[in-house]
């Protein structure tokens, strides 16, 4: 692919098109004159079926392929881990086949679940995996397979997505303020908070540096900028919407995740060091609050500063980065 000024828009297919990072990308990429999207969202393209992949691949001869596609709902997850591994493990590997034999690059989307949570201080991307449940688990064999498969590809571990759809923490929060009195958030899981808008801007520089003749394959890590808890982000999240609403919730109660019963063990600190990738791209973390605040209001605002529809709204998507 040329990398003069002058040359042709780079076409990427994004899997998963209809998810919060796949939304958010679609959105960002649009009228972008360095790229044509084609947006595949699942019932265009099951990553399960080979052939399916196969024939898109075919139609549309993509430069890159974006893969946002994924089982991301951590307990359901734990209940079904024959799907869990099935789109997270198998259909990646599948994926990263079919694009190693077109010589077609891979953007893929992983998960702090990989690690254990162990590390208080964080994780960097030469830290050894150790999933604590299926999600985690089907997401690292989903990396493994395309380290295996495809030389060249971009795997971006993200952690805490938060968004204006799908079912994610912060709808949840707001859902919970108008209808509870008091929220219980756990205090022991560390964490940072990303939306799902900052994730797709990351991922166009990466794309954006790729076309233009970068050769930085392999796994890099983004997160929002401050190490939180989830009682802290409910903090912020009821501080923010409470500048256009007055909601039922009146106490936030911090409690420990012994007293709040999963299906899935979750790691205690999810916290991501992302040098590496502003020391090979120069993307610096942007800051999740500032992030969070820029999101409700434009809930608000789209609404005309009434009640966002997060039941509404989530109902549409299944994605979910706990």
């Amino acid at each position: 692919m040329s990398s003069t000024p002058f040359a042709e828009p780079a076409k990427i297919l994004i899997t998963g098109a209809e998810g919060q990072i796949g939304r958010a990308l679609v959105r960002l990429m649009a009228g972008d004159q360095d790229f044509v999207v084609i947006a595949l969202s699942k019932r265009n393209l099951d990553i399960t079926q080979p052939r399916q992949i196969s024939d898109r691949l075919a139609e549309y001869l993509p430069d890159y392929v974006v893969n946002c596609a994924g089982f991301n709902r951590v307990d359901p997850a734990e209940r079904d881990p024959e799907r869990a591994f099935a789109v997270n493990a198998g259909g990646v590997e599948q994926l990263a086949v079919l694009c190693s034999e077109l010589s077609i690059p891979l953007l893929h989307l992983s998960s702090d679940y990989v690690f254990d949570g162990h590390y208080a201080s964080g994780y960097s991307e030469t830290d050894e995996a150790a999933p604590l449940d299926v999600y985690g688990a089907s997401k690292w064999q989903g990396e493994e397979a395309i380290r295996r498969q495809l030389p060249n590809h971009i795997i971006l571990r993200v952690s805490w997505i938060f968004s204006e759809s799908g079912t994610n923490f912060l709808l949840k929060t707001l859902e919970q303020a108008r209808s509870e009195d008091t929220i219980r958030a756990v205090d022991d899981r560390r964490g940072c908070p990303t939306s799902a808008e900052d994730v797709a801007r990351v991922l166009m520089a990466v794309l954006k540096q790729l076309i233009n003749g970068a050769e930085a394959w392999g796994t890099y890590h983004y997160c929002g900028a401050e190490i939180t808890t989830r009682y802290g982000f409910s903090e912020a999240i009821l501080a923010a919407a409470r500048q256009y609403e007055e909601l039922k919730a009146t106490s936030l109660v911090p409690v420990s995740s012994r007293e709040m019963p999963e299906a899935a063990e979750r790691p205690a600190s999810s916290v991501l060091k992302c040098k590496k990738l502003l020391n090979t791209f120069g993307i610096r973390q942007r800051p999740w609050r500032s992030e969070l605040q820029r999101l409700i209001r434009q809930l608000y605002e789209r609404q005309g500063l009434e009640q966002p529809q997060a039941r509404r709204v989530g109902a549409r998507d299944g994605n979910q980065i706990t």
